[in-house]
């Protein structure tokens, strides 16, 4: 407690008074007592007149909240109020201000505080109300802090709304008292996290972050942007970071939706077993033991099958019909000397 003189040798302007309740509290109600004197009632009524009273966190009114604020008539000396919040201090404040014109009935020479008592009444402990402090507030109050007296909720936790904070954020709407709003790119169209706001099932494509509002870098597409553009679009230009498209067509030589490299095909770029060359329509080789070189058609295999050796004769330039490929190599083709292709079983 801290006062300034009283009586007329004051010269204060300004006088306040300070309750520590010790920790933060529900409170309910406030009762101040102002010093009386034998037939000066009045006179005494008209100092206390024009007080304030904050509930507050810290020693500062400036920090807290208005509770109470007198004007006429002029309050009694035994004064009780409503005083409905959470707080740790409660604040008496009063002042006399040179320049202002109060009204009548007020003592205006200087400030006095002349307080005989100060009783806070209130729930001891957070998250109850109540007559008798017996009730649980609502589970999504924040801070689990609600009314004494009904048990409305004085602020919900990010996510919920209502005076019971029972009701979920509207799609497309998240955070404290469902305020912002989400940003559209969630995966699927579906909304945001309520609480977060992050997309609780990813991005959607083109998009990245935890909130997915981080567009895609140049060069990269799809959901969470975890893939690379081919590199082969045309003129250079980059694919759509939604799809991987190249929108503007490609490079010569390369073809498809996502312009895969030559020989692969789809939204993995490869070809299936047995097929290589642009868009994968060239069969392999059938003296192939297993696949071939999706590029270039090569056997991916050193063996050949038994069936497909034959003797080219000696002949410069002369060959025998037969199997037309070995390990991708025409046989067609005029030979300088003899070739025995051995046969190599496993």
């Amino acid at each position: 407690m801290k006062t300034y003189d009283i009586g007329q040798s004051s010269t204060a302007k300004t006088v306040w008074w300070i309750v520590d309740l010790g920790g933060n509290h529900s409170i309910y109600s406030i009762i101040v007592v102002f010093k009386n004197y034998k037939e000066y009632e009045m006179r005494q009524r008209g100092r206390f007149a024009g007080f304030s009273l904050f509930l507050s966190n810290t020693p500062h009114k400036e920090d807290g909240h208005l509770c109470y604020k007198n004007s006429l008539p002029l309050p009694p000396l035994d004064f009780n109020t409503t005083c409905i919040g959470y707080g740790r201090y409660v604040i008496y404040y009063n002042e006399r201000l040179d320049g202002v014109t109060y009204p009548e009935g007020y003592q205006i020479q200087n400030a006095y505080t002349e307080l005989c008592e100060v009783k806070v009444q209130g729930c001891s402990e957070s998250g109850l109300y109540g007559t008798n402090c017996t009730k649980t507030c609502p589970i999504n109050c924040k801070r689990q802090r609600c009314n004494i007296i009904n048990g409305t909720c004085l602020g919900c936790v990010p996510g919920y709304m209502g005076e019971l904070c029972e009701k979920k954020c509207s799609w497309g709407w998240h955070g404290v008292d469902c305020k912002k709003e989400c940003t559209g790119h969630c995966a699927r169209n579906t909304s945001c996290n309520h609480q977060t706001g992050n997309c609780n099932e990813g991005c959607a494509g083109g998009w990245m972050g935890q909130l997915c509002d981080i567009q895609c870098k140049s060069g990269t597409y799809g959901p969470g942007c975890i893939h690379n553009c081919s590199g082969h679009c045309l003129n250079d230009a980059f694919c759509n970071e939604e799809n991987g498209i190249c929108e503007l067509g490609c490079n010569a030589g390369y073809t498809g939706i996502l312009s895969c490299s030559s020989g692969f095909f789809g939204n993995n770029c490869t070809c299936q077993d047995g097929h290589y060359g642009d868009n994968c329509t060239n069969v392999c080789p059938t003296n192939c033991t297993q696949t071939c070189n999706h590029k270039n058609g090569y056997c991916t295999e050193e063996k050949v099958k038994e069936e497909s050796i034959n003797k080219i004769h000696e002949k410069d330039g002369d060959y025998t019909e037969g199997n037309k490929f070995y390990n991708g190599i025409d046989t067609k083709k005029p030979v300088d000397k003899t070739y025995i292709f051995m046969t190599y079983l496993s």
